[in-house]
């Protein structure tokens, strides 16, 4: 290339090569090249149009180093890196031919001798490791036996000495410059940067089909005979690219990609992407990728974008910074303008309509005409805003009425309430339009310690704003036998509202007594279909711990309550006195126990149910979130504690039991007598204590335990001597139905199984109660008249047996909508002995019943129960 001639010719003031009469003049590409690689090196500045090409202070430089301008441009940037004498001797190597000889004939034996000086990744050091060893050779040899072992080492001496002499002249030149050497070892690092200024143009990146993309869209293999050739690093730099049958690299080094961007400042290419706002920073930034002819050296480097589109800037400024509230700093105007933009949005989510606060536009049209078009940055505006603000503070706060596209004067506190009041707990409400979102809707915010007091009633009334939306979709939710009746649905339902009283019972009865009423027509609360709502027709429910953060979200409070009562318990036992709960206690030591315990906390009060707990050996007291729960453990619980203060009623037992009961009690089918024992002592304490809910004092609980030392006795003895009758009935009733079975028995045998397991079971008779025995007697001897029946007319008995499977789904379908982790309501256990006394009316009329029974009467009292 020409480039050192056209070096020269500029620094000798000869004017453009272009227009200097050559007798044969270059070819104009040649020329073009010469100053490409000029440019590349930094020796002479880009010229514009009709401008002549001028040299740079480091041009100046080059032309005064008598080697090729690329070899030049390596020594000047070796001084301040360190390495300007391991850069001169691989510059001088480079501007010669190879020292280093491979006779064809030979080759091995020169590759052994060669391959002492390798570097694994570079060959540039290879030079380095050969020229010590020479200076080695040279100073422990004379010159003839020098001269020999370059021979021997397979070394072209002449071509040596020419190294040698040009590493001389390139020294004193640099001394003569004011290039010192350093006196330390230059690293790696340092060599390889210095060289690679030289060589920008040269480098390579890895691709994935094993060839290197090298500049301008150009591919070349790393040569053969390289110290690379099998490792191929991810990036290379090439002395020369060489073209055989391939572009070939030769003399090659490893790099990091990250040297090339600083040496190449004035080559590379910048790109931009994705500018955004950060919050942290302040400013704009975007991503910044930087090429060198073509090859991509900085992925994807942060840089504020402020100076580069100050335009955009701004935009993206005003936009995320001050309408998306992300400036990073508080300021007042911000939290006025947030403050009426929330209040608007929240008209909307209670409306459900978007089209009530103005669009983003506008908004960022309210901060353009007032903000200084140069300020596109947090530090920029906080300049112009510190002076503004004295002036006036109002200056950047919105107008309420500009916000809003249409007025909201139908959004009423009534219509739309923001607390749900029930009892003196007000419940904040909380209104999402999100169509298709779990949190669509209108939702009840309950805190975790309130979650026990919170009942269900009520809240299927809704809020009154979608109450006639809601009667709509529950009408057109009904069967079309049934919903062709209430046609047009949303006059039905002006007409519902307008007669019915808010609040007053369940929201579906009262839906289906009205349009009973006023069309002559039965609807069944079952008929409306509640899993075709639409979402935001279903009060949600969430749950909110100490932080406000929730905890639980869904659609049924009772499925709430029961997945969360450990930790409302674990809350409420935090948040009592210390002293109210307590552990092993055998006698009544801790004074008064109130039936409820409330305590102020956070803005609202708490409330839990204390009662004693049953523990076996000891009892304790403990907070339960219910009352029905307190009720049941402090019945087990006071049970315990006085079985644990009263003599045992074995001894009492056995000489006054007859021995006929005492048979029958050691056959008992459930374990061992002891057990049945204490559970007739339970049954006994249990009869004997009777509103046990009512012993809450010291005092009441010896005057109990006295009557119950005084009583127990003859009291087990009564209950023993009954449940002997019992357990004998219902022995010979199982034995009677052993052995084979007729086909036509098999449903009333499978029936007769199923009443005895869930009358007679382990713990049974204090389940039960010692009142409830004389009734299990004649139970039993009604499915013994049942037996003796069955054989005469086995199809009314399975008749029979329908009727009682209709009352028995019924009851079970109740059950299961009982809530969870509730005690059963009494109502339900005394429908369960209703169906008792139903199966005594069907099978053994001749018992009697103590109260007229059918089942239409059990189904109107399950029907009673919400």
């Amino acid at each position: 290339n020409l480039a050192s001639v056209i070096l020269q010719m500029l620094a000798l003031g000869l004017g453009d090569i272009k227009r200097f009469p050559f007798v044969q003049a270059p070819d104009n590409r040649n020329i073009t090249d010469g100053v490409s690689l000029l440019e590349e090196l930094g020796a002479v500045k880009p010229a514009a149009r009709r401008e002549q090409t001028s040299l740079t202070q480091t041009g100046r430089k080059l032309s005064r180093l008598p080697i090729d301008p690329r070899l030049a441009r390596m020594v000047l940037a070796a001084a301040p890196l360190g390495a300007l004498r391991e850069v001169i001797i691989i510059a001088a190597a480079l501007s010669i031919q190879d020292p280093r000889e491979r006779p064809q004939e030979k080759r091995g034996a020169a590759d052994e001798k060669h391959g002492r000086f390798e570097d694994a990744d570079s060959d540039f050091m290879a030079f380095l490791n050969l020229w010590q060893y020479l200076e080695e050779q040279q100073e422990a040899l004379s010159r003839s036996q020098f001269r020999k072992q370059c021979q021997k080492d397979f070394l072209a001496y002449m071509r040596v000495r020419e190294w040698q002499d040009i590493v001389y002249q390139l020294t004193t030149v640099c001394t003569e410059m004011g290039l010192k050497a350093s006196g330390n070892e230059a690293s790696f690092e340092a060599i390889h940067q210095a060289l690679l200024s030289g060589m920008l143009s040269h480098i390579g990146q890895k691709d994935e089909k094993k060839f290197y993309k090298g500049a301008r869209n150009s591919q070349f293999h790393i040569f053969p005979g390289s110290g690379l050739f099998k490792k191929s690093p991810k990036w290379v730099m090439a002395a020369e690219l060489v073209e055989t049958s391939k572009l070939y690299a030769r003399i090659n080094a490893k790099i990091d990609v990250n040297w090339v961007a600083p040496l190449a400042e004035h080559l590379v290419k910048r790109s931009y992407s994705e500018p955004h706002w950060e919050k942290k920073q302040g400013c704009v930034i975007a991503f910044e990728q930087q090429t060198l002819y073509g090859l991509i050296i900085v992925g994807k480097k942060r840089t504020v974008y402020s100076q580069i589109e100050p335009a955009l800037c701004r935009e993206l400024f005003i936009k995320e910074a001050l309408v998306a509230q992300q400036l990073g700093q508080n300021e007042a105007f911000l939290q006025h303008n947030q403050a009426l933009i929330e209040d608007i949005q929240d008209l909307e989510n209670k409306a459900r309509r978007r089209d009530i606060l103005v669009d983003e536009h506008m908004m960022q049209a309210f901060y353009e005409t007032r903000i200084p078009a140069d300020v596109n940055n947090r530090a920029a505006f906080n300049h112009w805003w510190k002076d503004k603000k004295k002036a006036d503070k109002r200056f950047l706060h919105m107008d309420r009425d500009a916000l809003m596209q249409h007025e909201a004067s139908h959004i009423t506190a009534l219509d739309y309430p923001d607390v749900w009041q029930q009892g003196n707990l007000m419940l904040p409400l909380s209104y999402h339009f999100e169509p298709g979102q779990p949190v669509d809707g209108v939702t009840v915010n309950i805190p975790l310690p309130l979650l026990n007091q919170v009942a269900s009633e009520g809240f299927d009334w809704h809020i009154p704003a979608l109450r006639h939306d809601l009667i709509c979709s529950l009408i057109k939710s009904l069967p079309k036998s049934l919903r062709r009746n209430f046609v047009p649905a949303p006059n039905y339902a002006d007409a519902v509202l307008a007669a019915i009283e808010p609040m007053q019972g369940g929201f579906l009865e009262a839906l289906a007594n009205r349009l009973l009423r006023m069309t002559g027509v039965k609807v069944d609360v079952e008929a409306f279909d509640l899993g075709a709502l639409e979402s935001h027709l279903k009060m949600q429910f969430q749950v909110l711990d100490e932080h406000n953060k929730v905890i639980a979200h869904g659609y049924d409070l009772d499925v709430l309550k029961a997945k969360l009562q450990g930790k409302v318990t674990q809350t409420l036992s935090k948040v009592a006195e210390k002293g109210i709960e307590q552990e092993g206690l055998t006698e009544w030591s801790f004074g008064d126990l109130p039936s409820e315990y409330t305590k102020k906390q956070g803005g609202y009060e708490i409330k839990a149910f204390p009662a004693l707990v049953d523990n076996k050996q000891s009892t304790s007291i403990s907070l339960f979130d219910h009352p029905l729960k307190a009720h049941q453990a402090h019945r087990l619980g006071l049970r315990r504690l006085v079985m644990l203060n009263v003599p045992s009623p074995v001894k009492y037992l056995q000489q006054h039991l007859p021995n006929k009961a005492k048979l029958g009690l050691y056959f008992n089918p459930f374990g061992k007598i002891n057990d049945l024992i204490d559970d007739c002592t339970a049954a006994g304490i249990d009869a004997l204590l009777g509103d046990y809910s009512a012993i809450r004092s010291e005092q009441d609980f010896e005057q109990a335990k006295e009557h119950v030392r005084a009583e127990l006795g003859d009291k087990v003895v009564e209950i023993a001597s009954a449940v002997e009758q019992v357990l004998s009935i219902a022995h010979g009733i199982n034995k009677r139905m052993k052995g084979r079975v007729d086909l036509t028995m098999i449903t009333a045998h499978g029936d007769i199984k199923s009443q005895l397991e869930s009358l007679i079971f382990k713990g049974f008779v204090s389940q039960h109660g010692a009142h409830k025995l004389p009734d299990l007697l004649r139970y039993m001897k009604a499915i013994e008249k049942r037996l003796e029946k069955l054989p005469v007319d086995p199809n009314r008995d399975r008749l029979c047996v329908l009727e009682l499977e209709k009352v028995a789904s019924a009851y079970t379908d109740k059950c299961n909508k009982q809530p969870k982790g509730i005690p059963m309501p009494t109502t339900l256990d005394e429908i369960f002995w209703m169906q008792q006394e139903l199966r005594v009316s069907l099978f053994a009329q001749t018992l009697g019943t103590p109260y007229p029974i059918s089942a239409k009467r059990i189904t109107n009292a399950l029907n009673e129960i919400e």
